[in-house]
């Protein structure tokens, strides 16, 4: 049986606009940093991959002038860590509010993976508790408690590096041929695919521009019967999926 290994944002909801931006900004507002980042800048923002490596690209000498911040690398790195501390706790409590649904096909999907065997794993740069919390939002706490997460700093190098995915192998003892990756951008593809794995993509407004060759698959989401068709960007197995993503397509991407 086929192993699903998720991403976090975007995938299992569409997070970063409206769930990790305004919780960053809320969080420089508490802290008095001298920035917000508008929608556009925070989408340059991602570009980099997790939260704390994002803040620290604002140490600027003049930000940390600006802000009165320490000098010395030991102290910005105790700043970063109360600001991301903070960040985590607001993110959290949007999600654990259902102020983030679901992305379509998600729950579906979800519940057909578990009901044929297979193992199910979430990848991400995001903390553990975020992670957690918009998984159990995404597919229930029940089916949440059966994932293998991946999140954080469990790793030393974060996405575009291979390393989160090396792990889940590791972890799920498994081989790259008996698993799919579901992914949101360029620089989870290329996580994913470096590590061997076949993996759909299913693009967000942010993402949709980017560069997917590589993808098996490339779609605006995964779907669900109930709602319009899906839009296919790009399927490069000719898996060739109807309205929706099934299991069965996702299967088909090895």
């Amino acid at each position: 049986m086929t192993t699903l290994i998720f991403d976090c944002d975007g995938v299992l909801a569409d997070t970063e606009r409206d769930g990790h931006r305004p919780a960053f900004n809320q969080t420089f507002k508490e802290f008095g940093l001298p920035t917000h980042w508008s929608v556009e800048a925070y989408g340059e923002a991602l570009r980099i991959g997790g939260g704390k490596e994002r803040m620290r690209a604002l140490l600027t000498p003049e930000f940390v002038d600006q802000a009165g911040l320490p000098s010395d690398a030991e102290g910005q790195a105790a700043e970063i860590a109360k600001w991301h501390k903070r960040k985590t706790e607001l993110y959290v409590e949007m999600a654990r509010a259902g102020r983030l649904p679901p992305r379509p096909g998600i729950a579906r999907i979800v519940g057909e993976a578990r009901a044929a065997g297979g193992q199910l794993a979430v990848c991400s740069t995001s903390a553990e508790p975020s992670v957690r919390a918009i998984l159990e939002n995404a597919v229930g706490a029940e089916a949440a408690a059966g994932f293998l997460v991946l999140a954080g700093d469990v790793v030393p190098a974060k996405k575009p590096a291979p390393d989160i995915y090396l792990l889940a192998l590791e972890r799920l003892a498994i081989d790259p041929s008996e698993a799919v990756v579901v992914e949101d951008s360029r620089n989870g593809l290329l996580a994913s695919s470096a590590a061997g794995l076949a993996t759909v993509v299913t693009v967000t407004g942010y993402t949709r521009d980017e560069d997917f060759s590589g993808a098996a698959l490339v779609v605006s989401s995964l779907g669900d019967p109930d709602a319009g068709p899906i839009e296919v960007l790009a399927d490069r197995r000719a898996v060739k999926p109807t309205r929706y993503v099934t299991l069965a397509d996702l299967e088909a991407c090895l």
